[in-house]
């Protein structure tokens, strides 16, 4: 199947939905091959313009679709999947975006032979630059290749066990925001510094977008390229050593349980 020619039908048309879609456009996918549902259809008028078909009504994303996507809060699941369920067929393959629904939830709410899977993307995904993290269930492995070969479109992939999902949603999912909470601080600085705000602005992002690729690039462990720009009684080893003072990793770190816990409590 080739990628391109997939008819996907993706139900939610809210921020990531709609980020989906935009990154699907941007790989490549003919827009005539995407449709996607939103209650307030008029909220996807761009979408429409650029040939995608947006409904109200979900079935139109099933009917006819190899691959459905559900990009809807998790609350909605169970009412969601009763309404989908008639028009579900064995064989179509059925990506889960929604957080805390396990595979085996899904499964016991769609007809034998749907093919379930749980995704959990970035919004990053609209400039196909997510980090997208993708449990399967015991499948065949050409299945799995064009759930793969469909989200690297999107970005990069990596496929885990569905135990580590949670850890997933909130490192990578989560993870946008906390790294977009860290360049609006360095820009504050920036600011205080001297720049205006436009310029620290480009500084920031360029300067984090450099040091992401030096990561995924040279697979180096970060403490590898701080070595680097960090000399004895340098101002580089100075701020770190401040930040660190000032409880920067730990404050992350502890972001990330909370947020993790919360996560697994369901509250």
């Amino acid at each position: 199947m080739q990628i391109n020619e997939v008819n996907i039908g993706i139900i939610g048309g809210g921020n990531l939905g709609r980020s989906v879609a935009e990154g699907f456009l941007k790989a490549g996918i003919k827009s005539s091959k995407i449709v996607i549902t939103r209650r307030r259809v008029h909220l996807l008028e761009d979408l429409r313009e650029k040939g995608v078909q947006t409904e109200k009504e979900n079935a139109m994303a099933v009917i006819g679709k190899e691959v459905i996507i559900l990009a809807v809060k998790p609350y909605q699941a169970k009412e969601l999947l009763s309404e989908l369920k008639p028009q579900l067929q064995p064989g179509q393959i059925l990506l889960s975006l929604m957080t805390g629904i396990s595979l085996a939830e899904l499964s016991e709410h769609v007809p034998e032979g749907v093919l379930v899977f749980r995704v959990m993307p970035n919004t990053a995904v609209a400039l196909q630059e997510s980090m997208t993290l993708i449990s399967a269930p015991e499948c065949d492995t050409a299945v799995q290749k064009i759930v793969g070969d469909l989200f690297e479109t999107l970005g990069k992939v990596i496929f885990i066990n569905e135990e580590l999902m949670a850890a997933a949603t909130v490192l990578g999912a989560c993870g946008i925001a906390f790294a977009l909470r860290f360049i609006r601080a360095a820009i504050q600085g920036g600011v205080e510094i001297g720049f205006g705000a436009d310029v620290a602005q480009q500084i920031v992002a360029q300067t984090v977008k450099g040091a992401t690729e030096l990561i995924l690039q040279t697979g180096h462990h970060p403490e590898q390229e701080i070595d680097k720009v960090t000399t004895p009684k340098g101002i580089t080893i100075s701020g770190l050593n401040e930040m660190e003072h000032q409880g920067f990793s730990s404050a992350l770190i502890r972001g990330l349980l909370v947020s993790y816990n919360k996560l697994n409590s369901g509250k």
